[in-house]
C-alpha cells in the first residue's frame, strides 16, 4: 500500500512540475488543523513529508494561523508547539490578524504564484482551494498522510493552456520580457513577434566572371611569319657498322 501511494504522490508531483512550474524545495504551507491531525495520529511531518513527497521541502505557516491555535482552546498547545517550529511568511494581516483559512487564501490568490502546498483538515477551506488551479493539497486520512489528485478546476487549465485559449503565467513572463527588450505593442504582443530572417546574400566572390585561359602564342619572325622548327639529322648505324645520314 506505500509503494502505491509513493507511486501516486510521484505522478501527481510531476503534473505539477511539468504544468505549473513547482521546483524543488517545495515549500509546504501548513495550518493548525493540519498539526492537530498529526499529533493525534503520530505522524512526524519534518520526517516523513519528505520521504513521502520525495524531495527538499520547506515547512511554513503565517501569522494568522498561529494567533489562531493561540486563541483557541489549551487542548491545541501541541498543535501550536509543533506548528511555532517552521518559517512564517509575511501575510497581509500582520496587524489585524483574520481566520487561517482566510489567510491562506490570500496568500494563494488567484493563481498560486509562489507555488504553495497546502497541508490542512479544514474542508470548507479545502472546497475554497480546489477553485484556484495549480494547488496541490495534502491530508491525513488513516493515520497516513495524502497528496491529493488535480482538481477538476486545475485539469480545465491545463487543458486551456494545451489548447492556446490561455497563456500559462511562465509564457507570460517570458513574453513580457520580450516586450520590454523588443518593443512589442498592439496585437503583435498577443501574437509575439517573429523573427525576421536575415536576407542572405551571394558571395561575391562567386559572381565574379571566370577568366578565360590565354593559350601561349608561338614567336613570330619580324616578317610575321611563324619560324619553322630545325630539323634534325639523325645517324643511324646500319648492322654493317656504317653510318648513314637520315634526314627528317
Amino acid at each position: 500500500m506505500k509503494i502505491k501511494r509513493q507511486k501516486h504522490a510521484k505522478k501527481t508531483i510531476s503534473f505539477y512540475k511539468y504544468n505549473f512550474s513547482f521546483r524543488e524545495p517545495f515549500q509546504i504551507l501548513i495550518d493548525g488543523t493540519f498539526c492537530q491531525a498529526a499529533l493525534k495520529n503520530k505522524i512526524q511531518i519534518k520526517e516523513q513529508l519528505p520521504k513521502y513527497l520525495m524531495g527538499e521541502i520547506q515547512l511554513c505557516t503565517t501569522n494568522c494561523a498561529l494567533k489562531e491555535l493561540e486563541s483557541l482552546a489549551k487542548d491545541l498547545y501541541g498543535a501550536k508547539l509543533i506548528l511555532q517550529r517552521f518559517q512564517i511568511r509575511k501575510c497581509k494581516h500582520m496587524k489585524d490578524p483574520v481566520p487561517a483559512s482566510e489567510c491562506l487564501l490570500s496568500m494563494l490568490a488567484e493563481t498560486n504564484p509562489h507555488h504553495y502546498f497546502i497541508a490542512t483538515q479544514d474542508q470548507q477551506l479545502t472546497t475554497a482551494l480546489k477553485k484556484i488551479p495549480g494547488v496541490p493539497l495534502l491530508y491525513i486520512i488513516l493515520n497516513t498522510m495524502v497528496l491529493d489528485k488535480p482538481s477538476e478546476r486545475t485539469l480545465k487549465h491545463v487543458e486551456a493552456i494545451q489548447l492556446g485559449e490561455i497563456v500559462n503565467p511562465a509564457q507570460q513572463k517570458s513574453l513580457q520580457s520580450l516586450k520590454e527588450k523588443e518593443g512589442i505593442s498592439g496585437d503583435a504582443e498577443k501574437r509575439g513577434r517573429k523573427r525576421k530572417r536575415k536576407q542572405s546574400h551571394p558571395n561575391p566572390l562567386s559572381c565574379l566572371k571566370k577568366k578565360k585561359k590565354v593559350t601561349p602564342q608561338e614567336p613570330k619572325n619580324p616578317d610575321g611569319k611563324k619560324k619553322r622548327k630545325r630539323s634534325r639529322h639523325r645517324k643511324h648505324r646500319p648492322a654493317g657498322g656504317e653510318q648513314t645520314e637520315v634526314k627528317s
